[in-house]
């Protein structure tokens, strides 16, 4: 059965609604036989990426970066989940990959910073972006929770083709 990871920090009400949004989506009627494994990103493993077909991620944006939570899930999944450093350590250049994700980012103000950050270790990744990043500045209105829906679904259903 295909498998979509959903790895998150969800510290706020606003990820919080975008978090639900996206699992709803990706448990959306229409994927019948998705599974769907929703990991905070502090519990979230090497193991969880490698039996996974897709990934959805959500963060906040924190002093302009990703949470420290995700950024965390990276550090310890990066190499094991077939990551690649440049000759000075740094995320490296990837090979582009088949594994799809998508991501969503909260901020109050400004979520430059963060989406950067996190596409530049995707991007080292064997891993494809596969819909557009959803970013969501201030209050989470329904508009958002119905964007990251759509994210989670679609997601979904390109691991289901």
């Amino acid at each position: 059965m295909p498998r979509l990871l959903v790895v998150h920090h969800s510290p706020t009400r606003s990820v919080s609604a975008l978090t639900d949004a996206a699992v709803d989506g990706a448990r959306d009627e229409a994927l019948e036989g998705l599974e769907v494994v929703v990991r905070p990103a502090l519990e979230a493993t090497a193991d969880d990426v490698l039996a996974a077909d897709g990934i959805v991620l959500g963060t906040p944006a924190n002093f302009g970066y990703m949470s420290g939570a995700l950024k965390h899930f990276f550090d310890s999944t990066f190499l094991s989940v077939g990551g690649a450093l440049s000759d000075d350590g740094s995320a490296g250049a990837g090979a582009g990959g088949s594994l799809p994700f998508g991501l969503y980012v909260h901020g109050r103000y400004d979520v430059t910073g963060a989406v950067r950050a996190v596409l530049s270790i995707t991007g080292a990744l064997p891993w494809r972006q596969g819909a557009a990043v959803l970013e969501v500045l201030g209050d989470v209105e329904d508009a958002d929770r119905d964007a990251a829906y759509e994210l989670g679904a679609t997601i979904g259903a390109l691991i289901l083709d």
